[in-house]
């Protein structure tokens, strides 16, 4: 598994898919502007995975506890981001994790996947 990439993938797609969501929900209004973001990085969240799937960085039982990794890592840059929005830093450095909770989801699947073949 390339750990380094999908970390970088899910950095930069989870911070473009928050961005295009609030673009697309700013002509709802400041309510809109925040649901759109939150689903767009959800979305991407979805994306993301199945990118790295395609491109063999992770398998088929590592897909959905990357999702939900990227989706919580995700939440917590939504939750430091609107707490940080004073200072350009925190939005940019809270979507680092973005790529730690898809690398994490991934690597707590293949832990659980080798607890189970080893009987542990």
């Amino acid at each position: 598994m390339n750990r380094a990439a999908l970390f970088l993938l899910a950095c930069a797609l989870g911070g473009l898919g928050g961005a295009l969501g609030s673009m697309v929900g700013h002509s709802f209004g400041k309510g809109g502007l925040w649901t759109g973001g939150i689903l767009g990085g959800l979305l991407a969240s979805m994306l993301i995975p199945r990118i790295a799937l395609w491109r063999r960085w992770i398998v088929r039982s590592q897909y959905w506890p990357t999702v939900l990794g990227t989706a919580v890592g995700f939440l917590l840059a939504c939750a430091i981001a609107v707490n940080t929005l004073s200072n350009p830093i925190g939005p940019i450095m809270s979507t680092l994790l973005i790529g730690v909770g898809a690398v994490l989801g991934s690597i707590r699947a293949t832990r659980a996947a080798d607890l189970h073949d080893h009987g542990g």
